[in-house]
């Protein structure tokens, strides 16, 4: 694998894009692998016919169509760093071709899902755990809905970014964009009194200056721990990506503009927050034909 420089070109790739950096190692790591099945340890050796039968071995593992886009998208960017750098005379990946990604919807989460997260029952999961914890928890699940906030960008925050009095937060996005984005009232109470008390007894020597969620070892949650969070609330397999989901469908339901939407969420193009507006739709239809009686 050494031969095949990934740490090189993992070094390449956007130093605050952690997700992007990690899912492009994987997706290379895998190709990588199988390549070194097929006897082929060098990459001047892979040419575009096995690039082909690579993606062809995907579809025959049942990856969705998605998904072997993303890899074909990621294996593209890897050979053309291979090129540009001279490790290999031509690029194999040049204008690969792969199934274009199905227009897969968003999962919304149900009114119930949604208040056993925000609102959980006294005597369940919530009653066993530390008043700091659960004050933290009900901080960044509101934060997570009430200002549609990508994970990554959570475990960022820092107290500084979070300005109760305006009601607003300020996120660090994708390619180290910068917005400002309203807080909910419910996410503005939960995440003074995290303040006031919660983090205060989470903090420890070892907690970095300014972050303003820590785990239960004073660290600065990462978005593994933000999984575990809502593990334990919901009572559904729920990833946080659905409150962000959920967030933009009740925008669009509500009546709010596309392109505001958009600003909201930090997409950098209108087609990345359309798929929302299928959600509204699909969400509409089902309506009508579960209550109307000649539907």
């Amino acid at each position: 694998m050494v031969s095949f420089e990934l740490d090189g070109f993992v070094r390449s790739l956007a130093p605050d894009a952690l997700a992007t950096r990690q899912a492009y190692r994987g997706d290379v790591e895998a190709f990588v692998a199988w390549a070194d099945r097929a006897g082929v340890s060098d990459p001047a050796k892979v040419d575009r016919l096995m690039l082909r039968r690579y993606l062809a071995y995907l579809a025959t593992r049942r990856y969705s169509r998605r998904t072997i886009a993303r890899k074909a998208a990621a294996l593209r960017r890897y050979f053309g760093w291979l090129r540009r750098h001279e490790f290999i005379g031509a690029d194999p990946s040049r204008r690969l071709s792969a199934p274009g990604g199905e227009a897969r919807l968003p999962r919304i989460l149900a009114p119930s899902e949604l208040e056993a997260l925000l609102e959980p029952d006294p005597g369940g999961a919530k009653a066993v755990t530390p008043p700091s914890i659960g004050a933290r928890d009900d901080a960044l699940l509101e934060l997570l809905y009430g200002s549609g906030l990508r994970v990554a960008e959570l475990c960022g925050l820092e107290l500084g970014d979070v300005d109760l009095k305006s009601r607003s937060v300020t996120v660090w996005g994708k390619g180290g964009k910068q917005r400002r984005v309203p807080m909910s009232g419910p996410a503005v109470e939960a995440v003074a009194r995290y303040v006031a008390s919660g983090r205060r007894a989470l903090v420890n020597a070892s907690t970095p200056t300014g972050s303003l969620f820590v785990n239960r070892r004073g660290r600065q949650m990462t978005t593994r721990d933000v999984r575990r969070v809502l593990d334990r609330r919901s009572p559904v397999p729920t990833h946080p990506h659905a409150l962000r989901h959920t967030y933009a469908t009740h925008l669009l339901d509500g009546g709010a503009d596309l392109r505001v939407v958009q600003e909201l969420l930090g997409h950098a193009s209108l087609r990345t927050t359309e798929i929302y507006t299928h959600v509204s739709t699909e969400r509409l239809v089902g309506a009508y034909r579960s209550a109307h009686p000649r539907a």
